[in-house]
C-alpha cells in the first residue's frame, strides 16, 4: 500500500545518527557526513516505487560524488519480515548497481522515526547548519506513469545548498511502500 511523507517541519536539525554500513561494515555518523549538503534517504530493496528510481538513485550519486555533498541511504525496514531488506541484502544490492553513497541499516528503527521516515522512497536535505531545506519526492515519476526518472526535485534542492540559495519553495511528499515497522515498533 503506497504512503505519502510525513513532511518534517523545515528547519529541524538533522536527528543523529551512527549506523553499519552494509558494504563495508564501517561505522558512519552524522558528524562524519561534512559535505556543505547532506542527502538522506530512506530506501529498501523489495518496494517497487525505490526500485523504480534506482537507476535514478545511481546516477544522483555518480553526479554529487565530487561536489560538496554527503549522501547516506538508510534501510530500516524489519529485515525478519523482510528478508530482502536484510543488511546483507541492502549491501548485495548497493554492490551490484554501484550506489556511490553508504547505504546504512537501521536494525532499531530509532533513525527512521527521528526522521518521521513514512516510506521508501523517503528523501531529506540538510544545509550546512544540518538544518532541514528540503523533504519529500526524488521526482514526480511512479511506477508505470510514463514519466521518465530525472531526481528533478531532489536535485534542485541539492544546488540550492550548494549555490547558498533558498531551496524550492513547492516541496511535494515522496510516495512509496510504508516502512515496514517491526511488530509493536510503530510510531505513535
Amino acid at each position: 500500500m503506497a504512503v505519502e511523507s510525513t513532511m518534517l517541519p523545515l528547519g529541524t536539525p538533522a536527528p543523529d545518527f551512527t549506523l553499519s554500513d552494509t558494504v563495508s561494515g564501517a561505522t558512519v555518523g552524522l558528524a562524519e557526513l561534512t559535505g556543505r549538503a547532506l542527502v538522506v534517504m530512506f530506501i529498501c530493496n523489495h518496494c517497487p516505487y525505490v526500485k523504480h528510481v534506482r537507476q535514478g538513485l545511481v546516477e544522483f550519486g555518480n553526479d554529487y560524488a565530487d561536489k560538496d555533498v554527503s549522501i547516506v541511504g538508510i534501510g530500516s525496514n524489519d529485515a525478519v519480515t523482510y528478508p530482502d531488506d536484510a543488511p546483507e541484502q541492502l549491501g548485495a544490492v548497493a554492490r551490484k548497481y554501484g550506489y556511490a553513497f553508504p547505504v546504512l541499516f537501521d536494525e532499531t528503527q530509532d533513525v527512521a522515526k527521528a526522521y518521521t521516515a513514512a516510506c521508501t522512497p523517503d528523501f531529506f536535505v540538510f544545509g550546512p547548519d544540518r538544518a532541514l531545506v528540503y523533504r519529500g519526492r526524488f521526482d514526480q515519476s511512479r511506477p508505470n506513469s510514463g514519466i521518465p526518472v530525472t531526481g528533478e526535485d531532489l536535485r534542485a534542492a541539492v544546488d540550492a545548498v550548494l549555490a547558498g540559495t533558498a531551496a524550492p519553495v513547492e516541496q511535494y511528499p515522496s510516495i512509496g511502500c510504508s516502512i515496514k515497522w517491526k511488530p509493536g515498533n510503530e510510531p505513535t
